[in-house]
């Protein structure tokens, strides 16, 4: 099986002079769960190479077993460091699709063309589409086959507003993932701040924060292998 993972690469949040990025939880904990089940994994960008990363997410209370894992292993870190350019990616050569989040994907993959044609396409073909936290904006131009936003009359999560307060972000992000969603006709879902919620309409699946990216990973997996 094979994977391709997506991920943001834009630095700066907003107007504010401090960066963003990808959220290493997110990244780390979806990649070991493809990786140790045999998953064959290709990183991509927008612009390749090396994606940011949150230095938030890099901070000591963001730390997890799974994180701890990425930075002692120097072949995950040279494969991050090497991400395939968004625009050269074919869809045809993978199974199923996995957007971690961060504030990054916000700016660049929510508004990305060549984001917007892979989801299309990814959709098109039946194959499972992943989504965690902040990544579900990336959905925001993204159609389904009938011509109407792909998360009509779908449920899905995804970084709530409430969390959002919380991190104190709701006036410098693009638009805030719940009500994007709810805008866009989706049956938005959300579990408790800061706790594990996985969302599967389908093939889409969605999860609402850090916490979720292991499981929305694991999900993925089962969904794919139906």
């Amino acid at each position: 099986m094979k994977v391709l993972m997506v991920l943001t690469s834009h630095d700066q949040l907003g107007n504010t002079g401090k960066k963003t990025g990808f959220w290493l939880e997110e990244f780390a904990a979806p990649y070991y769960v493809f990786t140790d089940a045999g998953v064959q994994v290709t990183l991509a960008s927008p612009a390749g190479g090396q994606p940011p990363l949150d230095p938030k997410s890099d901070e000591p209370d963001s730390q997890t077993a799974l994180t701890a894992r990425f930075k002692q292993d120097p072949a995950a870190q040279r494969a991050l460091g090497n991400t395939v350019q968004l625009s050269h990616v074919d869809p045809a050569d993978f199974d199923a699709v996995f957007y971690p989040g961060g504030h990054g994907p916000l700016w660049d993959l929510a508004e990305s063309r060549d984001s917007i044609a892979l989801i299309e396409a990814f959709d098109r073909a039946g194959k499972p589409i992943g989504f965690v936290c902040h990544a579900p904006g990336v959905l925001r131009h993204v159609n389904g086959a009938h011509g109407s936003p792909l998360v009509k009359g779908r449920h899905v999560t995804g970084f709530s507003n409430s969390e959002e307060a919380a991190v104190e972000l709701t006036d410098i992000v693009p638009f805030l993932v719940e009500d994007e969603l709810a805008r866009l006709g989706a049956r938005y879902e959300k579990g408790a701040d800061w706790g594990q919620y996985v969302v599967t309409d389908g093939k889409l699946i969605t999860g609402q924060n850090p916490a979720s990216s292991e499981e929305a990973a694991r999900e993925l997996l089962r969904v794919a292998a139906r």
